[in-house]
């Protein structure tokens, strides 16, 4: 198994629409990933597994400080590495780029996506009341400074 790592293209949108849409009960639209594109303080990665689109991570730099957008990996594809090959890939380009810390909200009944930010360094430091909906769940703040 071979996971290629690059940015976010056109052609991968319509594929990371059917992950959103598979993985989360408020997904991104089709629209929303085209809109990044556009925005040269976004960066966004794309996994692809045998040439298939298999999970996307991205941030948006705020002043050297990036904001993870967004990680997801397809139902199909979970429990390989690929989350963790984006998180790296990210952090590196971010590192190359200028950016001074990250930061992300998961939802505190996360506990894999949380296990997987503590290995790359990322710290609670706090709690967003109700930040997610459907269903109303708090959020943690993590940060890797």
């Amino acid at each position: 198994m071979e996971i290629e790592v690059r940015e976010l293209r056109e052609e991968d949108i319509p594929e990371l629409g059917r992950i959103e849409a598979a993985s989360f009960s408020m997904p991104w639209s089709v629209e929303a990933f085209r809109e990044l594109l556009s925005r040269p303080y976004c960066t966004y990665l794309v996994a692809l597994l045998d040439g298939c689109v298999a999970g996307c991570c991205g941030y948006t730099d705020l002043c050297h400080e990036a904001n993870i957008d967004n990680v997801v990996v397809a139902p199909e594809y979970r429990g390989r590495g690929i989350a963790q090959v984006l998180l790296q890939k990210l952090i590196e380009r971010g590192n190359a780029a200028g950016v001074e810390a990250y930061t992300l909200e998961v939802r505190v009944s996360n506990r894999t996506a949380i296990h997987i930010y503590e290995k790359f360094g990322f710290r609670s430091e706090g709690i967003r009341p109700k930040f997610y909906e459907k269903p109303v769940e708090d959020a943690m703040i993590m940060w890797k400074r």
